[in-house]
């Protein structure tokens, strides 16, 4: 992580782009964005905040907000996806991702504001968190969801994570994908630079 400007969080932002064209900026979240980010979680329906913490909650608890918004504690992190609407910057979607160095993987959780769903935002921020993943060192990123959650099932099928049984609780099912990105062919500018610092920083290092 010490190759990573946390000083600098906007250096690491990405542009991505809907199903229909509209431009989603990916970026990390800041401690300005607790409102937003709260009234976010607020907004989904009873259903998505259900799937995504699975179990039955109507908004973050303080302290788990407080983790939300410091990005790098613990090699955990948050993101945001926003887009313009009526000269506003809106929060229609967002991960939160950690890096466990013990098996260099990366495991992770997304959500997407229920109005937007449905126009590709979901497929683009799994494909961003790739490129970060990649940048870390992780070797696979893997998620936990409810059996019964139809939608993001489908989702990591069709951006071609396995899914299996989760270990421990068989109410949920994991869906998990390999990495086998090179620094240099990481799709994502910001992190494809990331990475090459973190190699850079390393070959120090020794």
């Amino acid at each position: 992580m010490s190759s990573l400007r946390l000083d600098d969080l906007k250096q690491y932002s990405d542009v991505l782009r809907s199903r229909t064209g509209e431009t989603i900026t990916v970026r990390f979240v800041e401690p300005s964005d607790a409102e937003e980010l709260q009234n976010y979680f607020r907004s989904l329906s009873t259903r998505s905040r259900y799937n995504r913490f699975l179990g039955a909650m109507r908004e973050l608890p303080k302290d788990v907000l407080e983790h939300f918004i410091h990005v790098g504690e613990h090699e955990q992190f948050s993101v945001v996806a926003t887009a313009m609407v009526n000269g506003f910057e809106v929060i229609v979607g967002e991960a939160r991702y950690a890096f466990h160095a013990e098996d260099a993987s990366i495991e992770f959780g997304i959500s997407i504001d229920d109005r937007w769903q449905g126009q590709g935002i979901g497929r683009a921020l799994l494909k961003n968190l790739e490129c970060r993943a990649a940048a870390l060192g992780a070797e696979h990123l893997f998620g936990d969801t409810l059996r019964s959650n139809d939608a993001m099932i489908a989702l990591a099928k069709k951006a071609g994570y396995a899914v299996t049984n989760s270990p421990g609780d068989w109410k949920l099912v994991r869906f998990a994908k390999h990495i086998d990105i090179g620094p240099q062919d990481i799709p994502c500018a910001s992190w494809r630079l990331a990475a090459a610092r973190k190699a850079a920083f390393s070959s120090l290092a020794v």
